[in-house]
């Protein structure tokens, strides 16, 4: 256990390890080091973001998509999925509600629907900055090209996020249909960064076929790529995918990865994920504590949230998107922590 403590100790330090040592330490994990690692990633985030969480307005725009992700209850073969598709109309009344509550940052996020052309999308963008022009705009809606990236760009849209899965090609293969490259999602993400977007990846903890070999390619490839925006969540099965009879992920190792990737980046902007929240009751506070700082309440219309089924069980609440913050800010203050209105940019000092 000694050799994993140092290990941590030098990665705080220097913010890079080797290959290897990245595997030693997923090999190494116990509660003790998880705990260590914890404390530490916890001081590094106070260091640069205090004690303030910034909260990003979520708006699932619609769970119809053209892949078939193995591991996506909201894949396109899922025929037990209830399909829906939000207007533009109801996109910018979300904005409207979550503006009104202190939301400075909107995600629209959704899967690859091609109804939202990049003329819709630009529309949408555009009407959001002219009204807030405060706020910022995230992206989340998969793989497109370059020019589409740029006109997204140029329309207003400031951040994309878009993960990576898994920075193993033999594993992403695994995971997705033939028509899907490991290549043209490292190219999307290249192409992301070059635009000027805030970037961000991320991957699942536990995913089927996953070693602490891909996950050390992982976490290599955070530190190489140096994205602003990095979401870790567990691995959950769905009934309805290929993959149902996997195992889900670790929720303690999920925590300890995170501290791990906050340790890489001090500045990063590192999301409790719903996911954590879907595994443990308290998984969002716990993904804070470990050194997370950012969460996403979701402003989606309330009919429409459980249709958003990535996983099974996914946590939704019925109430409306007021009654989320405040139980937020409740839940948040008492691990001593705050919710900030902010548009929550990656504070990028050395």
């Amino acid at each position: 256990m000694n050799d994993i403590i140092k290990l941590i100790d030098r990665l705080e330090k220097s913010h890079s390890l080797n290959l290897s040592e990245y595997e030693q330490l997923i090999n190494g994990y116990s509660p003790t080091v998880a705990e260590y690692a914890g404390k530490k990633a916890e001081a590094v985030r106070q260091a640069v973001y205090g004690r303030d969480v910034y909260i990003r307005g979520l708006i699932e725009i619609s769970n119809i998509c053209k892949n078939d992700c193995y591991y996506c209850g909201i894949r396109h073969s899922n025929k037990k999925c209830q399909r829906y598709r939000l207007s533009e109309q109801q996109i910018l009344n979300c904005c409207d509600e979550g503006y009104s509550l202190g939301f400075r940052t909107f995600v629209l996020q959704g899967g690859e629907d091609l109804h939202f052309s990049d003329e819709l999308l630009c529309s949408i963008i555009t009407k959001i900055k002219a009204k807030y022009p405060d706020c910022a705009v995230t992206l989340s809606i998969g793989e497109r090209s370059f020019e589409s990236y740029k006109a997204l760009k140029e329309a207003g849209a400031d951040r994309y996020l878009l993960r990576h899965e898994t920075a193993d090609k033999d594993h992403y293969q695994k995971l997705h249909p033939g028509n899907l490259s490991f290549e043209n999602r490292i190219k999307c993400l290249e192409n992301l960064k070059s635009l000027g977007f805030q970037v961000g990846c991320g991957f699942m903890v536990g995913s089927p076929y996953q070693t602490a070999k891909t996950l050390a390619k992982d976490l290599k490839f955070i530190e190489t790529f140096k994205p602003d925006m990095c979401g870790i969540g567990p691995y959950i099965t769905h009934k309805e995918t290929p993959f149902k009879d996997m195992p889900s992920g670790s929720f303690e190792l999920t925590l300890y990865l995170l501290s791990i990737v906050r340790l890489i980046d001090p500045n990063l902007l590192l999301p409790a994920t719903t996911a954590l929240g879907t595994i443990n009751p308290n998984g969002r506070e716990m993904g804070i504590k470990a050194g997370a700082n950012v969460v996403m309440p979701n402003l989606s219309p309330t009919d429409t949230r459980s249709k958003y089924e990535l996983y099974e069980g996914k946590i939704f609440s019925g109430d409306e998107a007021a009654e989320c913050k405040k139980s937020l800010e409740k839940s948040m203050k008492a691990i001593g922590y705050q919710i900030v209105t902010a548009r929550g940019d990656k504070i990028n000092q050395s």
